[in-house]
């Protein structure tokens, strides 16, 4: 746990990445698996997460990065861009229950119960509740992305400041039924990022936490 801690305290929002530097393979495959078991409501996962490592294709996505974001499209070794399913239904959990069959060695009857269950929670929703929901869900594999990088001592950099329609259509999101809804680079701080040399600001433990 003392690890854990500490890499948080090590950890901050990368402003400025030295682009001569780049993530390892091994690393990478640590932070996918880490994305890959995150947490997420019913298991379904109901995204899909893109990860940039083509320069060129950083160039073009910077295009749909606001401010300071567009140069971190462009330094970052690379981009993870966390697209969650628009209006999700039955297709989607067929799939994950066929999945869970699968993998545990069950039959599908086994739990079919469960993929009604699920059917049952998303039809009682809009399609603006589904794309609420399944956006949500990208938030938590976005932490783990967060939590995991700094315990390889890899910087990474979580944001919201970039246009999804022009990300959309760099990618041809919106013709596989995805909406690119956040956006973490990763890499290595540069030494002139003067960030990394403040201290860490949160709330005190006592305005923090109510235990009731």
């Amino acid at each position: 746990m003392k690890n854990y801690l500490d890499s948080q305290k090590w950890r901050y929002a990368t402003k400025k990445y030295d682009a001569t530097k780049k993530v390892s393979a091994e690393d990478l495959a640590l932070l996918k698996e880490a994305v890959q078991l995150s947490v997420s409501s019913v298991g379904l996962q109901p995204y899909k997460v893109f990860i940039v490592e083509s320069q060129e294709m950083k160039e073009k996505l910077a295009a749909g990065a606001s401010g300071n974001n567009a140069t971190l499209f462009k330094e970052s070794s690379h981009i993870f861009i966390f697209a969650n399913e628009v209006n999700v239904g039955n297709e989607q959990v067929d799939k994950y229950i066929e999945n869970v069959s699968e993998v545990r060695g069950i039959p599908v009857e086994a739990v079919a119960g469960f993929g009604d269950y699920i059917k049952g929670f998303i039809g009682t929703l809009t399609e603006e509740q589904k794309n609420t929901w399944t956006a949500k869900q990208t938030y938590i594999a976005l932490a783990n992305l967060i939590h995991a990088a700094p315990l390889l001592k890899i910087d990474a950099t979580p944001m919201e400041g970039f246009d999804p329609a022009t990300i959309n259509e760099i990618l041809g999101l919106s013709a596989q039924g995805l909406n690119a809804s956040l956006v973490a680079t990763i890499g290595y701080r540069h030494e002139e990022d003067a960030n990394q040399h403040f201290i860490k600001v949160r709330k005190p433990e006592n305005e923090l936490f109510v235990t009731i």
